[in-house]
């Protein structure tokens, strides 16, 4: 049987929660380049869980609402970018193939898994990108340009694999890939973004396809993806996304990256700790 509609006071806390959430989100993404979603997911999971959705299948809907916002978020962000000449459209168009395959595939990996794995494999790589953005170096690389033939098809898959299963756009995963092959910070945020395209449209439209119990998902929820939260966090993310862009421009963002690094890494141990059943 449907559960009843959760308590209309708690329904607007939660409203004006993500409300919050997605205002800060925008502003992450185009000032940091690490993506909404790493900050979306875990606050769309305790959402969901406070309103009493904690079924088997609730972090398919919180990484799948996540990537329908990166949709929106990445698109307005790249534009945003381009008008300011920073996106390097020979390295999106060359890696955009593979990473959309990967996405691809990391839907059919998601819908298979447990929402308890999900929160686990959520929780390991948010440490990963966590101790990245505190401890990484600028000068740290891997080679002087992006990798082209065999090894960005073994890379680009990799990363649109690695983001749908954490419900995150192109971001926190070729931010750093970029920087480690020698291209510059704006021009790596502004390249992620078109990443993030590239992922979240072929997954939502994956994850559209997936049944949810009725049980189990909030109010005009379709397929995975919740469109209550979709839409407030939007309305939120279109205003502050651009902000984030500005900021990005005028500003040396490292202070803010290792708070925010210190922040991810809780919330990343604390999704681990749930998974364990800790």
């Amino acid at each position: 049987m449907p559960i009843a509609l959760p308590d209309t006071t708690l329904l607007l806390q939660m409203l004006g929660l993500l409300a919050v959430i997605g205002a800060f989100a925008g502003v992450l993404a185009g000032l940091l380049g690490v993506g909404g979603g790493i900050v979306l997911v875990p606050a769309f999971f305790y959402a969901f869980q406070t309103l009493g959705y904690d079924g088997p299948q609730l972090m398919q809907m919180c990484l799948a609402t996540s990537l329908a916002t990166i949709i929106v978020t990445s698109v307005r962000s790249v534009l945003s970018h381009h008008r300011k000449g920073a996106v390097d459209w020979d390295i999106l168009r060359g890696w955009a193939p593979g990473i959309a395959a990967g996405a691809v595939l990391g839907v059919l990996v998601a819908a298979s898994l447990r929402s308890t794995t999900l929160q686990g494999l959520f929780g390991a790589l948010g440490i990963v990108i966590g101790l990245y953005l505190g401890l990484g170096r600028a000068h740290w690389r891997l080679g002087p340009v992006m990798p082209g033939g065999l090894r960005r098809l073994v890379l680009s898959p990799i990363v649109g694999f690695l983001s749908v299963l954490m419900g995150i756009g192109g971001g926190s995963f070729g931010v750093p890939l970029m920087s480690l092959y020698g291209v510059t910070i704006h021009r790596a945020v502004a390249t992620a973004a078109g990443f993030g395209v590239t992922i979240a449209l072929p997954s939502v439209i994956g994850f559209l396809f997936l049944t949810i119990d009725p049980a189990h998902r909030p109010p005009l929820t379709f397929g995975a993806v919740n469109f209550v939260a979709f839409a407030v966090v939007i309305a939120m993310t279109l205003v502050t996304a651009p902000w984030g862009v500005r900021l990005a421009h005028a500003m040396d963002p490292k202070p803010l990256k290792r708070v925010f690094a210190v922040f991810l890494t809780l919330v990343a141990l604390n999704m681990l700790r749930k998974s364990l059943g800790w």
